[in-house]
């Protein structure tokens, strides 16, 4: 399992809900988890890894242990919104502030299934706002004025292009 990078068009495919709770949903998760800790991410989603399926992996401030969310949807956010420096294990060394809102509720399945409602505020709902977006096909670009975004994607093929020669 590796990590994708911007330009991957996998990064841009919405993710499909998982029915099926077995071991190998557990397998494949604690290699998510292991390429975040790798990283030093704080989160980490299925499509950053390569896979179309709706998990992300989220590492609540403060804790050492991550949160695995599967299928998991917003039913809620606040209007105030809360603008804060963000990165993306996709876009290696690149930084901006996004506007998000301060405070969700999202419901979501536990590794066997089971369903959970989690109500987070501050550095949590951005970062589990800032995954939820990767199974949408949205990057945090997205969020982003259009010149900074060319600014920043440009900046990122060179990066690449460089590393490559």
């Amino acid at each position: 399992m590796h990590l994708r990078y911007f330009g991957d068009s996998v990064l841009r495919t919405k993710c499909l809900d998982i029915e099926c709770f077995d071991q190998s949903l557990t397998e494949f998760t604690e290699s998510m988890i292991k390429v975040m800790r790798e990283k030093d991410g704080v989160g980490l989603a299925a499509p950053q890894v390569g896979d179309n399926r709706r998990i992300v992996i989220v590492l609540p401030p403060g804790k050492s242990k991550p949160l695995i969310m599967i299928n998991p949807v917003v039913t809620s956010k606040s209007e105030s919104r809360v603008v804060y420096e963000e990165g993306c294990l996709s876009f290696p060394g690149m930084y901006e502030d996004v506007a998000r809102p301060s405070e969700i509720s999202v419901q979501y399945c536990d590794l066997s299934g089971q369903k959970f409602e989690l109500n987070a505020e501050g550095m949590l709902a951005r970062i589990i706002l800032h995954e939820l977006d990767h199974l949408d096909g949205k990057l945090f670009i997205d969020h982003l004025h259009w010149w900074t975004r060319f600014s920043l994607t440009t900046q990122l093929r060179m990066k690449l292009i460089f590393n490559r020669g």
